[in-house]
């Protein structure tokens, strides 16, 4: 299932094909069934490619989630997400109720102020005798409220650590969420929101820049030397992009052997002039079986930039960097290319197949 090469000919729509092979299977149209097909369809599992065809026509449900939890995990923190949700709801209940009891606590105190002031107002009543009973009383109202206070504080700062810890744990099963388990960077889930995110007004559009960038040749790296060895030279292509860009700057695995960067605050030409750093770094890198001494470089990148202030749109610049991507892969591969407008456009990939 996995193309490996960007072909020159115009390929068939991907979302297409992937909905007639559910539809053939009997399988619901639903988001996480998509992801189960399109993840098996570009093939950056191929155990997951295998054990889904050998469903056949007649898979359940039950099974497409079992293997989407196995795979992916995602269903299965779908639903620790919503446990967390719950334990977060339950502690601030508790807190709401913490607060209630001190209101409470100070109506009372407050009404006993008053009462207080009333009977020392009553000139019918011994003074002597009025203040000793007013003091007495106020003493202990005093000493009770600021006990119950106290211990109310206490409460809500216990309170206070246990949903400081419950949102350790949420960021953390986000982070975990939006890392790609194989190469260690963004996945495909963060690269949605970041891209998402470039046209919420808060992104520079002149100096935000997207690069798409491909391993060229990798489906006969996998053909060759088999799929382990396929997924160390993946992982080793994240280590080079990320150790050759800014810490700042966004890198992700976005499927297959394909890979994002999302850069901010550089101008076209100083992000063509990372493309050229990460093409080079990794064109010089050894991938070499230190045991057998098979050699299984070079290994190289194709690498196409689009600048946000060239699209409208998430789904255009993606369109746009892919178009440069297809130009670098046409001109031979291991080279950068930056989109200009009358690029062939006969052949993208829409965004919107990535969406969730």
């Amino acid at each position: 299932m996995n193309t490996g090469v960007t072909p020159k000919a115009p390929v068939p729509d991907i979302a297409a094909q992937i909905t007639y092979a559910m539809r053939t299977m009997g399988v619901a149209p639903i988001p996480r069934n998509y992801e189960l097909f399109y993840e098996a369809y570009i093939g950056s599992n191929p155990a997951l490619t295998r054990e889904l065809s050998a469903l056949g026509s007649k898979a359940t449900q039950e099974e497409l989630d079992t293997l989407g939890e196995q795979y992916f995990g995602r269903h299965h923190q779908s639903r620790i997400m919503e446990n967390v949700h719950s334990r977060i709801v339950t502690e601030l209940d508790g807190l709401l109720g913490l607060l209630k009891q001190e209101q409470s606590s100070l109506e009372s105190y407050n009404k006993l102020l008053g009462e207080t002031c009333t009977r020392i107002n009553n000139k019918s009543k011994n003074s002597a005798e009025l203040l000793r009973s007013a003091i007495t009383l106020l003493q202990e109202a005093t000493g009770d409220t600021m006990a119950h206070g106290e211990k109310t504080v206490e409460s809500v700062e216990q309170k206070s650590q246990e949903m400081a810890e419950v949102r350790k744990e949420l960021d953390e099963y986000k982070r975990i969420a939006n890392t790609d388990s194989l190469t260690r960077i963004a996945n495909r889930r963060a690269f949605d929101e970041k891209l998402a995110a470039i046209y919420d007004g808060s992104f520079n559009l002149p100096l935000t820049g997207l690069v798409l960038a491909d391993i060229d040749h990798f489906k006969k790296i996998n053909d060759s030397y088999g799929h382990p060895v396929g997924d160390k030279i993946l992982a080793s292509v994240a280590t080079v992009i990320r150790t050759n860009v800014r810490k700042d700057v966004f890198v992700s695995r976005t499927g297959g052997e394909e890979f994002a960067i999302i850069v901010d605050g550089n101008t076209p030409d100083e992000i063509m002039q990372m493309c050229e750093r990460v093409r080079q770094a990794l064109e010089l890198t050894p991938f070499k079986n230190s045991r057998t001494g098979v050699n299984y470089g070079p290994i190289t990148l194709s690498l196409g930039l689009c600048m946000a202030n060239a699209a409208e749109d998430p789904g255009e610049l993606y369109a746009k960097a892919d178009i440069a991507l297809y130009c670098a892969k046409n001109a031979g591969r291991n080279c950068s290319r930056q989109f200009e407008d009358g690029m062939k456009k006969d052949f993208t990939k829409s965004w919107l197949i990535y969406r969730r």
